[in-house]
C-alpha cells in the first residue's frame, strides 16, 4: 500500500497560446514525475507547494510568502481564485466540482504523446456499436449469462470523465470522509472549541485539495482507458457498454494488429464485464463495500499533531499548517484494512479472470490476433498500468497480476470440468466463489466435491411438507 492514499497537489496549468504550462515543484510530484516512494502525486498530504507560483525558494517553509512573493500579475488572480475556492468550500469530504474542473483541464491538455481529445464522429460511433453487437453475439456461445448492455456508446475522454465521476465519488468519499473526520477528532475537547474556525478552514481546504488530487488522477486515467470497465469495476452507467475510439487507436498503434480486430477484442471485454455486473446483483455492492471497509479501518497517526497542538501558539496558526505539511496523516496497515483490501483484491481478480477466460474462448477461433491481444493486456496489467496506479494512489489497492492469471486458469479449468453452466453458476452467491486460497490451488477447487444446493432445497422442502402433515394429523387426533 502506498504511504498515503492521497497526496495533494495541483495539475499543470492548462496551456495558453501554445505554452506548455507551468512546471510544478518537483516535490509536489507532478504527473509522470513519480513523486516520492513511487506516488505520482507526491508525499506532501496538503500540497501547498503545488499551488501556482509556490515552487520557488522558501515555498516549502513559508508557502504563503512564496505565493505572494513569486507570483507575476497574471498568476496572482489565479492564486486568489484557488485559495478562495479552498476556503469557501462547505460541501462533503471532496469538492467534486473542482475535481471535474481539473479533470477536464488535464484532458484538454492532451496526453504525453501530443494526442488531443476530440469529439467522436458518426463513423466511429457506428463502428463501436457494430463491434459491441458482434461481441455480444460471440459471447452468447461461451457464457450462460445473457447480454448486459442495453446500449453501446463511443465516448471522448471528456465524456468518460463526466460519466464515471459518480462511481469515483462512491469509491473515494468514504476514504476522504474518514481522513477528514480524523483531522478534527484528534484535537483535545478543550482545544476543539478554541480551534473551531481553524478546523473548519482545514476541512474546507482538505475538501478542495482532495478534489484537486482526484481530478488530476481521473483526468490522467481518461487519457489511457479504452472502456468503462478497465479497472474491473462498473464505472459507467448500468447497461451501457462504452469504448473510447481515440484511446483504442493509441492502444493498438504499435501492435501490428488490424484496428477492427483490436476494437472487437476490446468490445468483447467490455461486453463481458457488462454481463457480469448486470446479472450478478450482489457483485457491485460487494466490491464497493470492500472499499468502504478499508475506509472504516483507517487509523491516523496523531503523535505529530498532538505534539504540534501542545506547542500551538493561537496567534500563529501557521504552525499547525506547517505540521500538517509534514505528513502526519498517513493511514496505517491495520488488520481491518488488510482484510478489506484482501477481499477486494480477490474479488477483482475473479472478475478479471472470468472476463479473460470467456473472452479468450470467444475470440480464439475467430480472431487471428486473439493470443497476442490477450498477452498484451496481461502485460499491461503486469507493468502497472494506469488503472492499478490510480487505485494504488487513491485507495491503497495494488492488483497482483499473478492473481489474475491464476483466476483465469481456474475459470478455464472449471469450464472443462463442469461446463459453462456449472462455471457461471458459482456467481449466484459470494460464498460459492473461489477464495484467495483456492487461487493458490485451482485444481483442488475444481475437483472438490461441492454440495448440490438444488438437492438441499429439495430435501428441506420435503422435510417441511412432512412436518406440516404431522401437525395436521395431530390436530385431527385432538
Amino acid at each position: 500500500m502506498s504511504d498515503t492514499p492521497f497526496g495533494f497537489g495541483l495539475p499543470p496549468e492548462e496551456p495558453e497560446n501554445g505554452d506548455e504550462g507551468k512546471k510544478k515543484d518537483p516535490a509536489g510530484g507532478g504527473q509522470g514525475s513519480g513523486g516520492q516512494g513511487g506516488n505520482p502525486f507526491g508525499a506532501n498530504p496538503f500540497g501547498f507547494g503545488g499551488l501556482p507560483g509556490m515552487g520557488g525558494p522558501g515555498g516549502a517553509d513559508n508557502p504563503f510568502a512564496a505565493m505572494f512573493g513569486s507570483l507575476n500579475p497574471n498568476d496572482l488572480g489565479a492564486a486568489f481564485q484557488q485559495l478562495g475556492q479552498m476556503l469557501s468550500y462547505e460541501g462533503g469530504p471532496v469538492n467534486w466540482d473542482m475535481a471535474k474542473q481539473i479533470a477536464r483541464q488535464v484532458v484538454a491538455q492532451g496526453t504525453a504523446d501530443g494526442t488531443k481529445d476530440a469529439s467522436v464522429g458518426p463513423a466511429e460511433k457506428a463502428a463501436v456499436q457494430e463491434a459491441v453487437r458482434l461481441a455480444d453475439l460471440w459471447l452468447d456461445g461461451v457464457t450462460s449469462l445473457p447480454s448486459g448492455a442495453s446500449t453501446a456508446v463511443a465516448w471522448s475522454r471528456a465524456e468518460w470523465v463526466e460519466a464515471t465521476l459518480p462511481a469515483w465519488q462512491q469509491l473515494v468519499d468514504p476514504v476522504a470522509e474518514r481522513v477528514g473526520t480524523a483531522m478534527g477528532d484528534v484535537l483535545p475537547q478543550e482545544m476543539q472549541a478554541m480551534a473551531g474556525p481553524l478546523i473548519g478552514m482545514m476541512r474546507s481546504m482538505g475538501g478542495a485539495m482532495f478534489g484537486q488530487q482526484i481530478g488530476q488522477a481521473v483526468g490522467a486515467l481518461a487519457g489511457e482507458v479504452v472502456g468503462s470497465t478497465d479497472v474491473g469495476l462498473p464505472l459507467g452507467p448500468a447497461g451501457r457498454a462504452a469504448l473510447l475510439p481515440l484511446n483504442i487507436e493509441a492502444f493498438g498503434k504499435d501492435l501490428g494488429v488490424p484496428s477492427d480486430e483490436v476494437r472487437l477484442y476490446l468490445a468483447l471485454r467490455e461486453a463481458a464485464h457488462q454481463r457480469l455486473f448486470a446479472h450478478v446483483p450482489w457483485l457491485r455492492a460487494h466490491l464497493f463495500g470492500a472499499v468502504e471497509g478499508y475506509a472504516r479501518g483507517i487509523k491516523v497517526d496523531t503523535s505529530k499533531l498532538e505534539e504540534a497542538v501542545g506547542q500551538l501558539d493561537p496567534t500563529h496558526p501557521e504552525q499547525l499548517q506547517e505540521a500538517l505539511q509534514q505528513g502526519m496523516f498517513q493511514p496505517e496497515d491495520t488488520p481491518e484494512q488488510k482484510a478489506a483490501l484482501a477481499r477486494l483484491e480477490t474479488a477483482l481478480a475473479l472478475v478479471e479472470g472470468w472476463v479473460d477466460a470467456v473472452v479468450h474462448e470467444a475470440a480464439k477461433s475467430r480472431l487471428t490476433s486473439a493470443d497476442a491481444l490477450r498477452e498484451t493486456l496481461r502485460r499491461r496489467r503486469a507493468s502497472g498500468g494506469p488503472a492499478e496506479q490510480t487505485f494504488a494512489t487513491l485507495i491503497g489497492l495494488e492488483l497482483r497480476p499473478r492473481r489474475l492469471r491464476d483466476a483465469a486458469r481456474l475459470w478455464a479449468s472449471l469450464t472443462d470440468a463442469r461446463g459453462v453452466d456449472g462455471r457461471d453458476g458459482l456467481w449466484e452467491h459470494p460464498d460459492m466463489l473461489p477464495t484467495a486460497t483456492d487461487l493458490d490451488d485451482p485444481d483442488g477447487f475444481v475437483h472438490r466435491e461441492h454440495l448440490d444446493f438444488s438437492e438441499l432445497d429439495k430435501m428441506l422442502g420435503e422435510a417441511a411438507e412432512g412436518r406440516s402433515e404431522d401437525e395436521g394429523k395431530d390436530d385431527g387426533a385432538q
